[in-house]
């Protein structure tokens, strides 16, 4: 398609009378464009944003340029937006609307006039009443589907009079899905199955699928992960000559300093990662140079070595894109013959490196970054809780370690803190937020869970990741070759004038988020406390989503202008490029993308890292649905991260769990929503539940199809306290370290 010809068409309908801002794919959906072209799409409306013709408005919404109002518009009547369906257990939902005019409205939809949309569809919404839904929301019908979120669901078969259906996983439908003859796939009764769906049902008409694939027992062990891989859509076995590829890389391989290779082999260097990690992609030596100036070597696995643009290596993990890290197995991006044995930085072994040697002052203040093709073999492999118990009690480490590696370990800590400090002093913000370690025993079975701790063992790596990745950045941008970034853009000033409403209705004093500085101040107050994830989940949200492309926008939360990831082509595809792009830096060749487009792929690459990080939080969810559902009425203390017309959700303080109190299980009093200021409020004076409020909670149900915990309300933990953080000082309120982003 002609691109002058395709920006017309999308202009065009822009420009429409009846246009709702909604985001490029939908646009490309409702021109009638197919799947494939969607990228040609996104670049259209990039050049035509470029050239004053349109705007971008909130999560990327496409809007008529000049369009900036910041008013919220009343819901009028008959009036149709383009929102997000989430469906309930009980049939009806709410459409989340997408639009610039009306950014946090929900629109309440019954069963009856939900058409056949499923959750996660977009569709079109008219307003029928503004105060339907217990007098607190608009609500509405869906006239039109937009876009199908997905054709293909898990479920479980079942037969009944005759008949064989399948109950899908979820809320994505409240019904069964019948399905034709299943014995053509030898399902069997509680089997889980893959479906895909031909006729989506309404609330006057059963939805028809057909079975494509049988998984396994419901309950089997491995039958759930295998299940989050159908509807993921994950990648599984690696294709015969992608195998056949990495064998010869393995055969071709010796284990000696190749020419042309820097021999670090008699350099201290180690490694710092996970106990149970598999895959060892950066390692880490240190030393004093100059007049007391720093000298770090980042020393990243030497990926592109193995694989060469254009093979069918390189093709499979392009298309894979990413590793996705499920709690009982790793999906690798490339073979285990490369990314667990050749490309490994194990001890003792000499590996082939990209190395990136950076130079500081002694107050951590950066002077430059030299790349060079290297070799090294690791000394010695630490885990963080090593590295934690060394920080704790060096003395008692002299005798275990040589002289070079203790001394490697503390200048390591003196030097990462320095640059943590000067990179908070930048303003850059960090979240604290939890993360689940699922516990299995021998037989892949849920024994318990955690939640993972990170503390200034990671804080280390994490500094020397960080400041190699910004290194290799500024060194491509600085020598004008290409580069695929990692872009996160400043949040919308709308949506940072809300977040300040809402911190202030959880009694926090503070005039103006838009300011980075007292931003992090407030990330940095409330740690420990019990507005804590209320606060940090509210500033997630009104963040924007970190993505890869080529254009020139800094790293909002990491306060850097110019930024990539560099340091782990082992499990991301986006590295591997920049190890490429560094390369022909290094040669003094003009890069050979070998006519890929940066942008198409920046696309490609974060639907890839979103699609799995997706599947990692579904699985682990799932995961701990199987652990709860032995502990039906064990009690917990939370506190409260959500509140919804329906209810509100708790979160575990010792196990960060989340489910739901229903509005229909509080029988002490008759509850309203009050979207402002995030609560339900009852009749009776000061009873009310709001984001932040401690309660106590107990497990009522574990619907594991469903993938829906219940919590019993018990008791209430005190409500939050009004209060000023502007007046404290650090004496009199010291918060914990931050953690690290997990996303480098």
């Amino acid at each position: 398609m002609e691109q002058n010809s395709l920006e017309e068409r999308i202009l065009a309908r822009v420009l429409e009378a009846d246009y709702q801002p909604v985001k490029p794919r939908v646009i490309a959906h409702q021109l009638g464009i197919p799947q494939g072209e969607i990228v040609a799409v996104r670049r259209a409306v990039k050049g035509l944003v470029r050239a004053g013709k349109l705007s971008y408005g909130r999560n990327h919404l496409v809007r008529p340029p000049g369009d900036a109002s910041q008013k919220t518009a009343s819901p009028r009547t008959g009036h149709e937006y383009v929102g997000v369906f989430r469906r309930t257990k009980a049939g009806h939902g709410f459409v989340r609307v997408l639009s610039q005019e009306s950014p946090s409205m929900e629109i309440h939809v019954t069963a009856a006039r939900a058409l056949d949309a499923a959750s996660g569809d977009t569709v079109e919404v008219r307003l029928r009443n503004r105060r339907g839904f217990r007098g607190t929301m608009p609500s509405g019908e869906i006239v039109r589907i937009v876009e199908r979120a997905a054709y293909r669901f898990v479920g479980t078969y079942q037969e009944t009079g005759g008949l064989s259906f399948v109950r899908i996983d979820g809320n994505a439908f409240p019904d069964p899905i019948l399905v034709g003859d299943a014995t053509a796939k030898n399902a069997q009764v509680n089997d889980k199955v893959l479906v895909e769906v031909v006729k989506f049902p309404t609330h006057l008409r059963e939805g028809e699928g057909t079975i494509l694939e049988v998984l396994g027992p419901r309950g089997k062990q491995g039958v759930d992960t295998l299940s989050v891989i159908y509807e993921f859509n994950l990648p599984q076995e690696f294709p015969e000559d992608v195998i056949a590829e990495a064998h010869v890389r393995a055969e071709e391989f010796e284990e000696q300093v190749p020419p042309g290779r820097e021999d670090l082999t008699g350099r201290t260097v180690i490694t710092i990662d996970p106990k149970d990690a598999r895959d060892f992609d950066d390692a880490i030596s240190l030393e004093r140079t100059g007049p007391d100036h720093w000298l770090l070597g980042v020393h990243i696995a030497d990926v592109s070595h193995f694989v060469r643009p254009g093979t069918a290596l390189d093709r499979e993990a392009r298309q894979r894109a990413t590793s996705v890290y499920l709690p009982d197995q790793v999906i690798p991006m490339l073979p285990e013959t490369i990314s667990n044995h050749l490309a490994s930085l194990q001890p003792d072994k000499v590996r082939l490196t990209r190395s990136l040697f950076l130079e500081f002052t002694p107050e951590g203040s950066f002077v430059s970054a030299e790349p060079r093709f290297t070799a090294i073999k690791n000394c010695r492999r630490f885990s963080y809780e090593e590295v934690d118990h060394f920080l704790a009690d060096r003395e008692k480490w002299e005798a275990k370690l040589t002289p070079a590696v203790h001394k490697l370990l503390s200048d390591m800590h003196e030097l990462a803190m320095i640059l943590r400090k000067r990179r908070m002093e930048r303003g850059a913000l960090e979240m604290e937020m939890p993360e689940v370690k699922v516990e299995l025993d021998r037989k892949g079975r849920v024994s318990g869970a955690r939640a993972v701790q990170h503390t200034e063992s990671h804080q280390i790596i994490e500094e020397f990741m960080l400041a190699a990745n910004e290194g290799v950045a500024r060194t491509l941008f600085d020598a004008k070759y290409p580069l695929l970034r990692r872009v996160h853009p400043s949040p919308e000033p709308r949506k940072l004038r809300q977040l300040t409403e809402f911190v202030k209705e959880l009694g926090l004093d503070v005039h103006n988020l838009q300011d980075r500085f007292e931003l992090q101040k407030l990330l940095r107050f409330v740690l420990g406390q019990p507005e804590q994830p209320a606060v940090h989940y509210a500033v997630l949200r009104s963040l924007q989503r970190a993505v890869y492309g080529p254009e020139e926008e800094g790293h909002f939360a990491l306060a850097i202008d110019c930024y990539c990831h560099f340091t782990s082509p082992i499990r991301r595809y986006p590295d591997l490029v920049i190890h490429r792009l560094l390369e022909a830096l290094m040669r003094g060749k003009r890069p050979d993308l070998q006519g890929q487009n940066l942008e198409e792929l920046g696309v490609h690459c974060s639907e890839r890292e979103q699609r799995a990080e997706s599947a990692e939080r579904q699985l682990t969810k799932l995961k701990l649905l199987h652990y709860f559902s032995g502990k039906i009425g064990s009690e917990m203390e939370g506190v409260i991260t959500g509140v919804e017309p329906y209810g509100f959700f708790v979160q575990g303080l010792e196990l960060p769990v989340e489910g739901l109190v229903s509005i229909a299980s509080l029988h002490d009093d008759r509850y309203r929503f009050e979207r402002k200021s995030h609560q339900l409020v009852g009749f009776r004076r000061g009873n009310s539940f709001r984001l932040g409020d401690r309660v106590r909670v107990a497990v009522a149900e574990v619907d594991l199809d469903r993938r829906v915990l219940d919590f019993k309300l018990v008791g209430r933990s005190g409500k939050q306290a009004s209060k000023s953080f502007k007046g404290k000082s650090r004496k009199q309120r010291q918060p914990k370290k931050p953690t690290r982003r997990r996303k480098r």
